[in-house]
């Protein structure tokens, strides 16, 4: 599991700008959405190119905190990277970005139907969760999925961004959920990457910037929090 530190001067810029330091004190769980990012075996499982060890850490955590907010009423969205279809429309990313082997390796792995783009078998899926694919880093970037209509048509107007990797998948997604006027946080202990400093980097850039970083326990007290001041 990741050591947390959210710096002084972080919590400092928050409280000064929104007044208190969790902006999202008190959250609307029949008007949230748990958003899980990449939870699959590409980036879980042993011997996979992405494999991101720690993921396989915070499972419990994710799967704690989506039955917390079914309980009270919310909605989860497991997200699913998948590379059909963006051969031509990501080329740039696959043909600059990855060696020629690594970008065979990344496409097969990811296709839709392959191993590597099934949800990891330890999470706590259920039939009343929405699953849905995401063609780019963001699952809000336009055409990358159809997340955003999804949320709205519930009503939804908090993102809560768990999943794998903190820096790249999750931020990205959290950033533009923040420029689509959702309420967003990053929780802390159910985010995952490949060291320490590249976790923290990421909550203390979002959380000065684009929304609130909580941990699970924090979060679930925000929603309680939300019931009582109904």
């Amino acid at each position: 599991m990741h050591e947390i530190r959210i710096s002084q001067e972080s919590v400092a810029k928050v409280t000064r700008r929104a007044g208190r330091p969790h902006p999202y004190d008190a959250l609307d769980p029949r008007k949230t959405a748990l958003v899980v990012i990449d939870m699959q075996n590409h980036f879980m499982a042993p011997g996979f190119m992405a494999e991101t060890p720690t993921a396989r850490e915070v499972v419990p955590n994710v799967n704690r905190l989506a039955q917390a907010l079914r309980d009270m009423g919310g909605h989860v969205v497991w997200i699913q990277n998948v590379t059909t279809g963006t051969r031509e429309s990501w080329s740039t990313y696959h043909e600059f970005l990855q060696m020629p082997d690594r970008a065979a390796k990344r496409y097969a792995s990811m296709e839709d139907g392959a191993e590597g783009h099934e949800l990891w078998p330890g999470l706590d899926v259920r039939a009343e969760d929405m699953r849905m694919n995401k063609r780019r880093y963001s699952a809000f970037l336009q055409g990358s999925s159809d997340i955003e209509r999804h949320l709205h048509a519930r009503g939804i107007d908090t993102v809560l961004v768990v999943g794998v990797a903190t820096q790249v998948c999750c931020e990205s997604t959290a950033r533009d959920a923040c420029m689509l006027n959702f309420k967003t946080l990053m929780i802390s202990d159910a985010c995952a990457t490949d060291s320490d400093e590249l976790h923290n980097a990421s909550l203390n850039a979002f959380y000065q910037n684009f929304g609130d970083v909580q941990s699970v326990d924090e979060v679930i007290a925000s929603m309680q929090r939300g019931i009582e001041g109904a």
